[in-house]
């Protein structure tokens, strides 16, 4: 199989590098048994700016597992994300 189809098979997910050391912590997002997938996909494409691939992903593994980790990065990176996505009626923690 040719690398170019490998790429499209298997999307990498990049995680946050925190250049200033601050330390790595993990924002989680809790299912809810509330809001629709459609809205937690769209969420997490808007806020997290997750490709479609990673954001329906994430979607599955919060509904089946009860959480999922959505991003990576200092405290202060996660802070503002977290709180957009609680604006928007979702569960998110920062690890």
């Amino acid at each position: 199989m040719a690398e170019k189809e490998k790429a499209k098979e298997f999307p990498v997910i990049e995680e946050f590098n925190d250049v200033e050391g601050k330390g790595k912590n993990s924002l989680i997002l809790h299912n809810d048994e509330v809001n629709s997938f459609d809205f937690v996909i769209e969420s997490l494409i808007e806020v997290c700016e997750h490709t479609t691939e990673q954001a329906e992903q994430c979607t599955y593994l919060v509904h089946y597992k009860g959480k999922c980790d959505v991003k990576s990065g200092s405290f202060d990176f996660l802070r503002p994300i977290r709180h957009a996505l609680v604006d928007r009626g979702l569960k998110a923690t920062i690890d």
